[in-house]
């Protein structure tokens, strides 16, 4: 007999067969494009804004967008899993430190902006593998390898004596 997660296990597989979900966090400026019906025709609206909460409960997951809109405030619940819910951008990814950031609607202006979170390249693609190269290793005589031993020995006598003799 199967419990009612597994029956929301199976309808999230379903539906995130159909379509990607994106990662996304609180803080984060996103860009909902959502299915709206008129009569016979059907077109997708975009709704652009910061995303201040997210729920995340399998199936009833929910996320909550803020925007300003002619200088009000202006929030919307979405159902992650609906099928209203066209396409989910991320357009800015937000630097905050707590997961639900209902003090945004007490503020304006510029203390209601958010800092952008800098993503570091490290320059090395993880992806691709470096290609092995064999090194050829010549042999050395050893007459010559003990010759430069010494020189680079003496070499740094002479540096020690001149720094002592400096100080004085």
């Amino acid at each position: 007999m199967k419990n009612i997660e597994d029956i929301n296990k199976a309808a999230i597989q379903k539906i995130t067969a159909d379509k990607k979900i994106t990662d996304f966090s609180p803080g984060d400026t996103i860009k909902v494009g959502v299915k709206i019906v008129e009569g016979k025709r059907e077109r997708i609206q975009y709704f652009e804004g910061v995303c201040i909460a997210k729920k995340n409960r399998d199936l009833n997951s929910s996320f909550t967008v803020r925007k300003i809109s002619f200088g009000e405030g202006v929030e919307r619940t979405f159902a992650l899993y609906s099928p209203n819910v066209d396409t989910i951008k991320v357009i800015r990814s937000g630097k905050v430190r707590r997961a639900k950031l209902y003090y945004l609607r007490d503020r304006k202006g510029k203390s209601a902006r958010i800092a952008e979170k800098i993503k570091k390249k490290i320059g090395v693609d993880v992806s691709v593998k470096p290609e092995e190269t064999k090194k050829i290793v010549e042999p050395v005589k050893a007459e010559e390898s003990s010759d430069n031993k010494k020189k680079e020995a003496s070499s740094e006598e002479v540096k020690v004596e001149k720094s002592t003799n400096e100080k004085k």
